[in-house]
């Protein structure tokens, strides 16, 4: 199976540009050799409006620095088996953030 992804106005895309204007976004055909049958797609654009991403929000990979205080062993291994790794010269443990969140571990979280 493979498929061919065409932006309007290229060929193949005048008849649904007719019928679908400036919401027309992408035009897919999708050709399947086992079954013998090509599939036309449109992806169309339903609603726009403006958008402002949130600058201060965490990208999910990203590491953060993990605040546990001498003696919380079970929490150093709980964050060691998330895929977590001790810092010895800064002192804090880093994980990414995707991980500190499902371990309810946020409020752990040292500002840089």
């Amino acid at each position: 199976m493979f498929n061919r992804k065409l932006k309007p106005g290229q060929k193949g895309t005048k008849k649904l540009m007719e019928k679908y204007g400036e919401k027309l976004l992408n035009v897919r055909y999708v050709y399947n050799s086992e079954k013998h049958i090509m599939m036309k797609t449109v992806e169309l654009l339903i609603q726009q409006k403006p958008w402002y991403p949130n600058k201060n929000k965490i990208p999910y990979n990203k590491k953060v620095h993990l605040k546990i205080e001498y003696g919380e062993v079970q929490l150093g291994r709980l964050v060691k088996a998330a895929g977590g790794y001790w810092n010895k010269e800064e002192g804090y443990w880093e994980l990414p953030y995707r991980e500190a969140v499902s371990l309810g571990l946020d409020n752990r979280i040292m500002n840089d």
